[in-house]
């Protein structure tokens, strides 16, 4: 089927461009057709035909094969190559086809806006995230029945893909003055640099509170930076920054004694138990932090009112014990997951489990507050007493529920 063929010398080219239906072009006609649409083709169409034909339509703008399930890679590098202005291809059934074919059309940096890949069950991860981040004009995309697709070419769609924002539009910030009040500033999850944190710093050098949770790109650099607030800094949040390491924890914990608060994802425990003001301190999933670490918080970190260890799995119970028995002030501890607490007697001590945890958030739940926090040193202190008579005559030690001194 021909479409509007009007071949007047004085019409323009776009114009004498024509859209050929269920049939391949004829001679005379490969230079003149930007669409060619081969659903239900009039007669079956060979892998070798098409690759012919395409070979010599360099104007094409929107090519649909579905009704060709012969098309093979070699017809889909062919149009790759030649049709440089191509917008819209759709190969759905094409089964022949694979990886190779599709990652020689991202290759070409095409203007694609839409692609329709349904039932081309030989396409894998590598195909799909490479359109994600190449075809940055992509408004469609069609990918029904692909089984051997993972999450991790769905996550490339979401990450790639999305439209751009007003927001990443704005050109880079330049400040020209300081800003010398600013007090608290909070860019958790931001995708942050380590020059922008330098560029913060030099320009508000009064900054208190300062909360860069889930900013992974950071690294020993920007602590490098954040020393320079040096007595000003009191609040410290740097929770899934995992880049950073102890020899820039070492350089802050030195450079601002006045840090109270401080959460961190790795660090060094010795230097920032040192801080004479050091009052919170979050060590959630520290999973190298070992009892040697707790000790010196409980030689050193006497001001400490909340601490945070879940999850920090190598942890005893002895060295917990040790720390309440120093921390004079510690008003608030959490041990969620933390296996040495799950045995008996402790877990009375414990707040309620929230309604909505499911039976493992349950059986790990393990946070004591104000009063139970006595409660449980006090019950640890008994359990102590009665290992070192049991040890003293020289009999078996039983751990307990209760607060009784009886051995048996």
């Amino acid at each position: 089927m021909l479409l509007d063929a009007n071949s007047e010398s004085s019409v323009s080219f776009h114009e004498d461009m024509i859209k050929i239906i269920d049939r391949l072009p004829a001679e005379e006609e490969y230079r003149r057709v930007r669409h060619l649409v081969l659903q239900r083709p009039e007669s079956p169409i060979s892998d070798e035909q098409l690759a012919r034909v395409l070979s010599a339509c360099p104007h094409l703008e929107t090519v649909v094969l579905s009704g060709v399930p012969d098309a093979t890679d070699r017809t889909i590098v062919v149009l790759a190559e030649k049709a440089i202005n191509l917008l819209g291809l759709d190969i759905s059934g094409c089964t022949q086809v694979t990886d190779v074919g599709v990652l020689e059309v991202t290759n070409k940096s095409l203007p694609l806006q839409w692609i329709k890949l349904n039932g081309v069950v030989g396409l894998t991860d590598p195909s799909i995230s490479a359109i994600a981040k190449t075809c940055s004009r992509l408004i469609e995309l069609e990918l029904c029945d692909l089984p051997l697709l993972t999450p991790v070419a769905v996550r490339d769609i979401w990450s790639f893909s999305r439209p751009t924002t007003w927001l990443e539009k704005i050109p880079p910030m330049i400040l020209r003055h300081s800003t010398d009040n600013l007090r608290v500033m909070d860019l958790t999850q931001c995708k942050i640099t380590d020059d922008a944190v330098e560029g913060i710093v030099s320009h508000a050098p009064r900054i208190q509170t300062l909360i860069l949770s889930g900013c992974s790109s950071l690294t020993d650099k920007a602590l490098q930076s954040i020393s320079k607030l040096r007595d000003h800094l009191d609040v410290l949040m740097l929770a899934h920054v995992s880049n950073i390491t102890d020899r820039a924890v070492v350089n802050l914990a030195r450079s601002c004694i006045n840090l109270r608060c401080v959460d961190v994802a790795y660090m060094s425990v010795f230097e920032l138990a040192g801080l004479p003001t050091l009052q919170r301190l979050s060590l959630v999933r520290v999973h190298k932090l070992t009892d040697i670490g707790v000790f010196a918080l409980a030689e050193h970190a006497i001001g400490l009112e909340r601490l945070h260890l879940s999850y920090c799995d190598r942890l005893s119970l002895d060295a917990v014990h040790l720390l309440l028995r120093k921390l004079d002030h510690l008003q608030h501890l959490t041990a969620t997951g933390i296996p040495s607490f799950r045995r008996k007697g402790v877990q009375r001590f414990s707040e309620p489990t929230p309604a909505n945890y499911d039976p493992d958030q349950q059986a790990a739940f393990c946070v004591f507050n104000g009063e139970n926090v006595v409660r449980l040193r006090r019950f640890l202190d008994k359990e102590d007493k009665r290992r070192r008579e049991a040890e003293a005559k020289n009999v078996p030690f039983i751990m307990r529920e209760d607060d009784r001194l009886d051995l048996y």
